[in-house]
């Protein structure tokens, strides 16, 4: 919530599947909801955009693991509209990696 009563909800999800006792695939999902309209922001009303992505990382330890992975983001609805308009683009694609790491 903004301080002009914007509200926007941000869902995220993620599952481990073990392939051994220390590789791990990672799958991700996230989406963002907009219940109102904020163009400043680049944001429209309804559902603003979906990403998904895979991670394949090794715990060498409990404590560090390394990963490297893949993500898709998909821009929806009205925010797809405004990102247009500005000659944005509504789609992308990345690998990503890096190293999960807790002490």
């Amino acid at each position: 919530v903004t301080d002009d009563g914007d509200v926007s909800y941000d869902l995220e999800a993620e599952y481990d599947w073990l392939l051994t006792q220390r590789l791990i695939l990672q799958g991700r999902g996230e989406t963002l909801v907009a219940f109102s309209d904020v163009e400043e922001w680049g944001v429209g009303s309804g559902i603003n955009n979906v990403g998904l992505g895979l991670r394949l990382r090794y715990h060498f330890s409990r404590e560090f693991a390394p990963y490297v992975g893949v993500s898709y983001t998909r821009f929806l609805g009205n925010t797809k509209d405004l990102r247009e308009r500005e000659g944005e683009d509504v789609e992308s694609s990345s690998f990503v990696a890096g190293v999960r790491w807790w002490f």
